[in-house]
């Protein structure tokens, strides 16, 4: 008995006909995108940084582009995209495409203290971003003008009980520059009005013209104000400072507060592992670099290289942990 094949419809014929040509493109996306993986970087990064040009992390960025690109083989320009303590250049980076040509280096205000205060922050700080590696850590130094008439914490808490009004500058609403203010208060019990600045170039800026007389500022910014005598420093939010040695931070002055602030570099959610993996290593063979060393610690900031997973793991803690801090000190950006 002769068998007889069925004959498929010519609808259903023309449906697979798609799919089969839906997967060829898939697979060769797929192929090109591991081909590009592979390649490399084939043209120009961006890095793309919330600070003002000057700034503390504006200098540490373009010291880590400029050898970077030096590993990599292609340049890696700067663009600077400033407002709101950092979060609007932060979000820029967020939604730009996952293909490794957009990094940033971001800081304790941007990965972890926005999320701390902003409810309705316009990105997510651990889901948003593929996390490269830390860049190292730093404090934050408390600094005032030459004739501002404390030298120390203690001469500030004496300054405040006796009734003298007191205004701190800050780099804007969370940074952490407000942070370390608001610890101290609460530490020590005194009260101070805080003047958030739009960008810690124009705080530094307002500081040096006497417009403000006390401030906080990372310590990259700090610490060549501070070696020339422009300014003072008080005190150091965090541990003593590698470029400030001499100022005594808020613990050995009584504050109980002794948290490392890091630095991490970052590119948007979803890049491809190998490109991830590439930028990391150049991030950790840079840090190495001697040069590169002795330009960070002249900033302040302790080169200390940690992958990219274990500092993402980081993050989400310090996060929890500072929105204990940002709810007792009552900071919110609504």
């Amino acid at each position: 008995m002769a068998s007889h094949a069925r004959l498929l419809p010519a609808q259903t014929i023309a449906a697979l006909r798609i799919v089969t040509s839906l997967l060829l493109i898939l697979s060769a996306a797929a192929s090109a995108r591991a081909e590009d993986a592979a390649a490399y970087p084939t043209r120009k990064i961006r890095m793309l940084l919330p600070y003002a040009a000057g700034g503390g992390g504006d200098v540490v960025g373009r010291l880590l582009a400029e050898r970077m690109g030096k590993t990599l083989g292609q340049s890696i320009y700067i663009e600077n995209h400033t407002g709101a303590a950092g979060t609007i250049g932060t979000q820029m980076v967020a939604t730009s495409a996952n293909d490794g040509y957009t990094i940033t280096v971001g800081g304790m205000t941007t990965h972890v203290l926005a999320p701390a205060i902003y409810p309705k922050l316009p990105y997510d700080p651990i889901k948003d971003f593929t996390t490269i590696g830390r860049v190292g850590v730093s404090s934050i130094m408390l600094v005032a003008t030459k004739d501002f008439a404390a030298n120390d914490i203690k001469g500030l808490v004496a300054l405040a009980k006796k009734g003298e009004p007191i205004q701190y500058g800050s780099w804007g609403v969370g940074s952490t520059g407000q942070f370390c203010a608001e610890i101290l208060m609460q530490q020590t019990g005194i009260k101070m009005d805080h003047v958030p600045f739009n960008g810690i170039a124009k705080l530094a800026g307002d500081l040096l013209g006497r417009h403000i007389s006390l401030a906080t500022l990372d310590v990259a910014t700090a610490t060549p104000l501070v070696k020339e005598g422009s300014i003072k420093a008080l005190a150091a939010c965090g541990e003593r400072s590698p470029s400030l040695p001499e100022i005594a931070s808020y613990k050995e002055q009584g504050v109980a507060f002794d948290r490392s602030l890091s630095w991490a570099m970052y590119a948007p959610a979803g890049v491809a592992p190998p490109i991830a993996q590439k930028l990391s290593a150049a991030l950790k063979e840079t840090l190495g670099d001697e040069v590169v060393k002795q330009k960070l610690l002249a900033l302040g900031i302790t080169p200390q290289f940690v992958p990219g997973e274990e500092q993402r793991d980081i993050n989400a803690r310090d996060i929890t942990a500072w929105k204990q801090v940002a709810k007792d000190a009552g900071i919110e950006v609504k």
